[in-house]
């Protein structure tokens, strides 16, 4: 069992959102929760970290691509119970705004694959409902 499962706290996660011609950056989930769904890039905020420095260090080491991270846009909890209700997860999440610095994009870290992905690429891909939320409110996909 990792330290994120069974949490006595929330735990703060951070991602980026990430847009370059008109496709936005997104992975392919490694680990539970919502293992082998595509989802904004991101992880656990480490101890003295800004919100901002804990997006850029999360999007390269699962990606492999540098951003310069802006201000929150979007923030959400995540809880997850298991079989007997306990509470199996509990993360509260900020995604950043996001500016591609370089790069070439290659799953690395806590993503099985990682991609460039069009609106019209999310069609039939297993999305976390949270990406799909995200997506929506920044008006990347329509409602």
């Amino acid at each position: 069992m990792s330290r994120r499962e069974y949490p006595q706290k929330p735990i703060v996660g951070v991602g980026a959102i990430v847009v370059k011609e008109g496709k936005v950056l997104l992975v392919k989930r490694a680990a539970p929760p919502s293992r082998g769904l595509w989802a904004i890039p991101g992880g656990s905020l480490e101890l003295g970290e800004t919100l901002q420095r804990g997006a850029e260090r999360e999007i390269l080491e699962e990606t492999g691509i540098r951003i310069k991270a802006g201000a929150p846009v979007y923030a959400f909890d995540f809880l997850e119970y298991d079989a007997e209700d306990k509470l199996h997860y509990h993360f509260v999440v900020v995604d950043m705004e996001a500016e591609y610095v370089t790069g070439e994009v290659q799953a690395a870290d806590d993503a099985l694959d990682a991609r460039w992905v069009s609106p019209e690429d999310l069609q039939g891909m297993p999305v976390s409902k949270n990406t799909l939320k995200i997506l929506k409110a920044r008006r990347f996909i329509s409602a």
